[in-house]
């Protein structure tokens, strides 16, 4: 079982930047891939951007939506995995929500771009952009 917390969440003005954070447990994080996915009400939950387990070739995939702007990293050592922001627009408003993967299968991460490719979920950081 994998406990996921995100934390970085916030009010920020329209242009400025967030990086959001979030914790895994479990003592086998360097081999899983994990994502950030958001969400907005009435909507289906966006993928944003995954990273595959360390020493995978092409380990970092991202949504169109993003047009550039995130970028997502992994720390290893601290069980931790980011998403920094840039250039935020009001339409980035969002619970954003981090996941991983269950039994670990060294894809690229191309492969987590859908929500089923993730077993665990955080509760998710609210993202408000105003303009």
């Amino acid at each position: 079982q994998v406990q996921l917390v995100e934390s970085g969440g916030g009010l920020v003005q329209a242009g400025a930047s967030l990086r959001l954070s979030c914790a895994a447990s479990g003592s086998t994080f360097s081999d899983q891939a994990m994502g950030w996915f958001r969400q907005t009400p009435g909507k289906e939950r966006e993928f944003l951007a995954s990273i595959a387990a360390s020493g995978i070739i092409s380990n970092t995939y991202y949504g169109e939506s993003i047009e550039g702007r995130f970028a997502i990293s992994r720390d290893d050592a601290k069980n931790m995995v980011h998403l920094q922001m840039n250039s935020l627009k009001p339409e980035d408003t969002a619970v954003y929500l981090c996941a991983a993967e269950g039994r670990p299968k060294y894809y690229s991460a191309t492969y987590y771009q859908y929500l089923t490719r993730f077993d665990f979920w955080g509760h998710g950081t609210q993202v408000t952009v105003s303009s």
